[in-house]
């Protein structure tokens, strides 16, 4: 299993389109995608704060179970920064990957 990592707010029909890219593309691979941002805002509402604090935790939690985290896009959320914070703190393993799937290094960057 992979988590993954991609924004969610600002224009969230193109975001999700992407998300279910991402997810296709870790299918693709081999691996079954982890993509809490395509599951908790079909019952949890974002714009709640409350909500979307719950609906962060519970990413989190499924991130645990996960063997790596894919990072995808160019432009990082506050989210997903949140969520990097949290894989890196832990010594999950975090891959970072352009908007259209291939891998970077980001220390290149």
């Amino acid at each position: 299993m992979v988590y993954i990592c991609s924004p969610y707010a600002g224009d969230i029909d193109e975001n999700i389109r992407k998300a279910q890219r991402y997810s296709r593309f870790a299918v693709e691979k081999g691996y079954l995608p982890i993509t809490p941002h395509l599951l908790f805002p079909q019952f949890l509402d974002d714009g709640l704060q409350s909500e979307r604090d719950l609906g962060m935790f519970f990413g989190i939690v499924l991130m645990s179970k996960c063997a790596e985290v894919w990072v995808f896009g160019e432009e990082i959320s506050l989210g997903m920064k949140g969520e990097i914070d949290i894989a890196e703190r832990k010594g999950y393993k975090v891959k970072y990957f352009r908007s259209d799937c291939i891998e970077v290094d980001p220390k290149s960057s």
